[in-house]
């Protein structure tokens, strides 16, 4: 009997690592994207730890660019089947400067990449789980997704793009059972980058265990079809939040 596939797009050392050991210890096999299989080591690694006839494989894109993301998707599903679950996860920096200093080429790309890649993705795997009639596709997202910025105006964008994208096909294909979900995380994850951006500042009750992270992914996608969760949010419990 095959095993269920979850494709994985923007696999790094943080959360990427956590969702493929999962979704692996679930009985998955693991597709990887992003830019280089150096940079997807450790969650290729965590995944076939954490079971070891575990098949995983990387292939290569550049989220930005739809054509690469649909290439990518399009080997993956040569390789292991049709795509279960969906995890859009890629990462970006978090660009600083005021709205009218923000640069027509860096919008664009902060779109491509958090939303054209997004859909790019999606695409790909859609019309099968919607003939199918399952699967489930998961976007990471933050809090920026509710809330503009005075300083931070382009990752704002971003995500509210996302959030809009994932709400428009959640009330499209939720009836034909693909389960869409915007997972906000409102919260600095337990991270190498955010560790050393923390420095003597650091404690980890202040930040998100990508491993915990990773296990509340994995109950949104087991949530019962007749009580879906379209919207979530995740934060560790010393978070001060305010929406």
């Amino acid at each position: 009997m095959s095993k269920p596939i979850c494709a994985i797009v923007g696999a790094g050392e943080g959360l990427g690592r956590s969702l493929a050991a999962k979704f692996a210890d679930e009985g998955f096999d693991i597709g990887l994207i992003s830019r280089s299989e150096e940079g997807s080591r450790a969650a290729i690694d965590a995944a076939v730890t954490a079971r070891v006839n575990t098949k995983t494989r990387h292939f290569p894109a550049d989220a930005t660019q739809p054509s690469s993301i649909e290439k990518a998707m399009g080997s993956l599903v040569d390789v292991f089947g049709d795509v279960d679950v969906l995890i859009y996860n890629v990462c970006d920096g978090f660009p600083s400067c005021e709205p009218l200093d923000m640069d027509y080429d860096e919008m664009e790309r902060v779109f491509r990449l958090e939303v054209v890649g997004a859909f790019a993705a999606t695409k790909s795997v859609l019309p099968a789980m919607r003939q199918r009639g399952s699967g489930s596709i998961l976007f990471s997202s933050a809090t920026a997704a509710l809330r503009g910025s005075a300083n931070y105006p382009l990752y704002a964008i971003g995500k509210f793009g996302l959030r809009a994208l994932s709400q428009s096909l959640a009330k499209a294909y939720a009836k034909d059972g693909v389960h869409i979900v915007h997972i906000r995380l409102d919260c600095d994850l337990d991270v190498p980058r955010m560790r050393e951006l923390y420095g003597d500042r650091y404690d980890p009750d202040i930040l998100a265990d990508p491993d915990a992270v990773a296990e509340s992914y994995w109950l949104v996608h087991c949530q019962p079809r007749l009580a879906w969760s379209n919207e979530v949010e995740l934060r560790p419990y010393m978070e001060n939040w305010t929406c």
